[in-house]
């Protein structure tokens, strides 16, 4: 016969999806490898500078979008030096098609001055130079050491991750800098970076923010939010 605690219990679905953080971050990342054996970074890029300028151009902008305005771009400033000396107005009619191009130009010459000042053309390495370039933070900074120098320094927290790690009760924040914080200790540093791009990849494809596609979802049984 079936109690009324075992019918409270399948109404909250399998044990799996109650279990710990801790518990289920193994199984989350092993799941989603299989489901997306090529997932990569998405921008296109030859070398870490041309990361950094595509990754500050991507701002509030699609990758396909960047990826279509970023090869004249790189054509026109081949180097720190050559972007540091970009007159703005010409530099603001190449990426307005981002938007906030305005924002973003000084960004990008802010940027290019101090690398071709400051660390002799070549874009720094480590986390606390990186973070001190104009127009760049943490989650640019990661996605450069981990993408250009694969270095596994932290985790890169855009509105997929935010929206996936949040749904998985990976995390109960919505601040970007404590997410990372949260999702750190799961996993392996090993996996820090292709764990964003996994989570990035989930997020576009079946996790989406408005009518997320749990009937397909390969972590449904995990995943508190559930809807199947």
């Amino acid at each position: 016969m079936r109690t009324k605690k075992n019918a409270k219990r399948a109404a909250r679905g399998p044990a799996s999806r109650r279990a710990p953080p801790a518990k289920r971050a193994p199984e989350i990342f092993a799941r989603l490898r299989r489901a997306y054996p090529d997932a990569h970074c998405a921008l296109d890029f030859q070398s870490p500078y041309q990361l950094l300028v595509a990754t500050i151009l991507s701002a509030q902008c699609t990758d396909k979008r960047v990826n279509m305005v970023t090869p004249a771009l790189f054509r026109r400033y081949a180097t720190p030096a050559a972007l540091a000396a970009a007159k703005l107005e010409e530099l603001e009619e190449m990426i307005k098609s981002t938007g906030f191009f305005r924002n973003k130009s000084r960004s990008l010459v802010g940027m290019a001055t101090a690398i071709a000042d400051q660390h002799d053309g070549v874009v720094p390495s480590t986390m606390e130079q990186l973070v001190e370039l104009p127009g760049v933070g943490r989650k640019t900074a990661n996605v450069i050491l981990g993408n250009a120098y694969d270095r596994n320094e932290g985790i890169v927290v855009d509105t997929h991750v935010t929206r996936v790690s949040q749904r998985l009760a990976l995390t109960k924040n919505t601040d970007a800098v404590k997410i990372e914080q949260d999702l750190m200790p799961l996993f392996p540093r090993d996996q820090w970076t292709l764990l964003a791009h996994l989570l990035i990849e989930h997020g576009r494809q079946i996790c989406v923010a408005r009518t997320p596609k749990c009937e397909q979802c390969v972590l449904s049984d995990l995943c508190p939010s559930s809807r199947v």
